[in-house]
């Protein structure tokens, strides 16, 4: 029983001293130490999105993989090293990108003012940056986050919900982040932006119940069409999430998982909660409602498990911790 007891006080401790940190971030908290920092993050997106579209998507996942282990501390950025195998390089983030746009903006913005903008803030802000490039909405990020110094492979694996989670296995998930049942319906709408790799969902084509079966939830026409770009063991070829609308941040997500064409068995999953069905289907109608409650849930998410002060650092170069 004591055991129990001491177990909670430091749980209890631990989200209290989560949102104690916080409570530090602030919208422009660069204005005086680095003006030019939002503005540099922002022209360097533009520049990568103009070029590849799809970096708006990479860059989104690389923020909700970041904050998701950890916190948002860019633990997501880090290299494995010797001994150690970091986040980036565990199963779920294989499929990871969008690197090269952090480590361009942290760059440019160590030219100017070297050693004071966080490698984890940059992040947070490029994902913004990419979605109001898009056609989404933006939002104001917080900034103010120090960067982690540790970064587990093993954490990924056990943190990162799955695309085939049940309704049940993503509220726990989202929980235990800080989320309700409320946020993972808006979250989940992220899935309106990019492509996925075929081993992402081909369970749901050819072996969903392990007797060679298709998701009977999956629309059987989408199901086809699915089998046509990803036949049996391929893992490899991508398709677009919300097809039709790869390269746009709209509300089209929702109407394709009304109709069975939602390509995750989480995003079916989203039919199985009374919560999450009636916000998918208001989501569905009214796209002005899901880009504020989206752009809300963004900031709520960027509050996550952040590191300030003597808690973390400001990285040199954001794959590396500093020396």
């Amino acid at each position: 029983m004591k055991n129990s007891k001491f177990s909670l006080v430091v749980a209890l401790l631990t989200v209290l001293l989560a949102v104690a940190d916080a409570t530090r971030l602030r919208v422009g908290y660069y204005e005086k130490t680095c003006p030019q920092a939002e503005a540099i993050v922002r022209e360097t997106v533009a520049g990568f999105v103009v070029k590849d579209p799809a970096v708006v998507a990479a860059l989104l996942r690389l923020h909700f993989h970041d904050c998701f282990v950890r916190g948002c501390d860019g633990s997501v950025l880090l290299n494995s090293t010797i001994g150690n195998t970091a986040e980036k390089d565990a199963s779920p983030n294989l499929t990871l990108d969008g690197f090269h746009v952090i480590d361009a903006a942290k760059a440019a913005i160590e030219k100017v003012c070297p050693g004071t903008v966080s490698c984890a803030d940059i992040l947070a802000l490029s994902a913004r940056d990419g979605v109001s490039q898009k056609g989404g909405p933006s939002w104001a990020v917080e900034t103010g986050r120090h960067d982690g110094r540790i970064s587990k492979a093993s954490e990924a694996v056990a943190d990162l919900p799955s695309e085939y989670a049940n309704i049940e296995g993503l509220i726990a998930n989202f929980a235990r982040k800080g989320f309700n049942v409320k946020d993972l319906a808006i979250l989940s709408g992220a899935h309106t932006i990019g492509n996925a790799h075929c081993s992402s969902f081909s369970g749901r084509l050819y072996n969903f119940t392990g007797k060679g079966d298709r998701d009977p939830s999956l629309d059987q026409q989408y199901a086809l069409t699915l089998k046509k770009e990803c036949k049996r063991g391929d893992e490899n070829s991508i398709v677009e999430m919300d097809r039709g609308s790869v390269l746009k941040f709209d509300s089209s997500y929702y109407r394709g998982v009304i109709r069975g064409r939602g390509l995750f068995a989480s995003d079916a999953a989203l039919l199985h909660s009374k919560v999450t069905k009636e916000l998918v289907y208001a989501y569905a109608r009214n796209t002005p409602q899901f880009f504020h409650d989206f752009g809300v849930a963004m900031i709520k998410m960027g509050r996550v498990g952040v590191r300030t002060g003597k808690k973390g650092e400001i990285r040199k170069h954001c794959a590396l911790v500093n020396a």
